[in-house]
């Protein structure tokens, strides 16, 4: 292709498809921007005089087996060199405006040469690559294929803000604890671990253990909360490093918590405000909406699910109940902390989020006593009853399960996470004299 070494004004050219295997011709031409020699008989890539604006490079599907010092080619934005036989990645350290690297299909062995490129996408499948330890300086990174290699870790995919996809399909990940490394990822969309030996315990689908439904709830969650914020806005928070403060309380039936709640939130008005939970269950007498639920139908429920309106939501007795990303975020923008009490399912979905509340268990003393006043108060049925004074040990033996008993309420470490948003001092003199005014708790 000598002949159009006289072309010297071409912008873009396009030869894939031959039989190239000599590019020496492009050095006369200072102003190409484009060049496409892809499935070609190449054995060498840029052996030519490097144009000033060139910028897009597709030299795959050639027989490439080592890459050349790319130094003067600072306007490379896009270099495609899948499925060469390049062992090695090298020539790249002055590519400060490459965005997009396609090194597919090759026979690389680890990810080297690639610190501080402003890469946004990033093809690495088809690889012998057994650890993902290259990557941590490319901060642009927002989609990374590395499908088809010898992965056993996400070590290394920890810290990229703007990642949005990966794709990890046939590699040896065998731990989901793996995903601890990339569970911080804010806008992660994407994720593909299809084909690898995850061990996964197999549950009983008729009665499965009250963790894995929790996260049944939460995957529910996240996949119609996608198109909305997933936190809470950071304006809100107290730093920039801080979780959004949250009160949770939780007991069995008429143990009071609600009650606690609304005093909290009046006694402290400047620092917690009650946000009710949503529930498709009848109010009890006395409650009211709005205030002590947002009582609706199991089809507005439903309806408010799949508009991703929760960042909670469990069932108990029979009844579904969720936390709505409105009530926490209508509180947090008028920068007061938000106080909740729910059932334990909810606790353990709750758990499964980025939220980091402090909990309180209230827990009756003595559990005939306890019963005596549920029967007395005439507004639940037998079975009601029965299955209120069953759930006093199961909030117990879930608190010990979770290491984080309250043995008569630690009130300092509770009020140690609201510093910032009521005095300390009050509230725990506060909380010790309602627990001394009930001692049926």
């Amino acid at each position: 292709i000598s002949i159009l070494s006289g072309y010297i004004h071409l912008q873009k050219m396009d030869l894939s498809c031959n039989k190239i295997n000599d590019l020496s011709c492009v050095s006369h031409m200072p102003y190409l921007v484009e060049l496409n020699v892809s499935r070609n008989q190449l054995t060498t890539c840029f052996n030519f005089k490097a144009p000033k604006n060139l910028r897009e490079v597709d030299f795959s599907h050639n027989q490439i087996q080592k890459m050349q010092d790319l130094s003067e080619y600072h306007s490379l934005t896009t270099l495609l060199l899948d499925y060469n036989e390049i062992g090695e990645i090298r020539g790249l350290e002055r590519c400060h405006s490459l965005s997009q690297l396609g090194l597919s299909h090759n026979k690389l062995t680890a990810i080297r040469g690639l610190e501080d490129l402003p890469i946004t996408i990033l093809n690495l499948s088809f690889n012998q690559i057994e650890k993902v330890n290259g990557l941590k300086t490319l901060k642009k990174l927002q989609r990374v294929d590395l499908s088809y290699n010898k992965i056993n870790s996400l070590e290394g995919l920890e810290g990229h803000d703007l990642l949005e996809e990966i794709n990890l399909e046939e590699n040896q990940v065998a731990e989901l604890k793996e995903l601890k490394w990339i569970e911080d990822l804010p806008l992660l969309r994407v994720l593909n671990l299809l084909k690898n030996p995850l061990q996964v315990a197999a549950v009983n689908r008729q009665d499965p253990p009250p963790e894995v439904v929790a996260a049944v709830d939460h995957r529910i969650q996240v996949l119609y909360n996608i198109p909305q914020p997933q936190t809470v806005l950071h304006s809100t928070l107290p730093g920039a490093d801080e979780h959004y403060p949250m009160l949770v309380l939780l007991g069995p039936l008429a143990a009071g918590k609600r009650q606690l709640a609304l005093k909290i939130c009046r006694k402290f008005k400047n620092s917690f405000r009650f946000g009710p939970c949503h529930t498709t269950r009848t109010a009890y007498f006395g409650e009211e909406n709005r205030l002590d639920y947002y009582f609706i139908s199991q089809e507005v429920f439903d309806k408010m699910v799949k508009e991703g309106e929760f960042l909670v939501t469990y069932k108990c007795n029979g009844h579904s109940y969720g936390l709505a990303r409105a009530t926490v975020e209508s509180i947090a923008r008028e920068g007061l902390a938000t106080c909740v009490h729910m059932e334990i399912e909810g606790v353990r979905s709750l758990k499964n989020t980025h939220f980091k509340p402090r909990y309180i268990l209230l827990v009756p003393k003595d559990k005939k006593n306890y019963e005596e006043h549920l029967r007395r108060m005439g507004l639940f049925s037998r079975a009601q009853v029965e299955e209120a004074v069953a759930r006093v040990d199961l909030g117990v033996k879930y608190w010990k399960s979770v290491n984080i008993l309250l043995n008569g309420v630690k009130i300092s470490e509770i009020c140690k996470y609201f510093t910032q948003w009521c005095k300390v001092l009050e509230i725990c003199k506060y909380f010790t004299q309602w627990y001394k005014n009930i001692g049926n708790l």
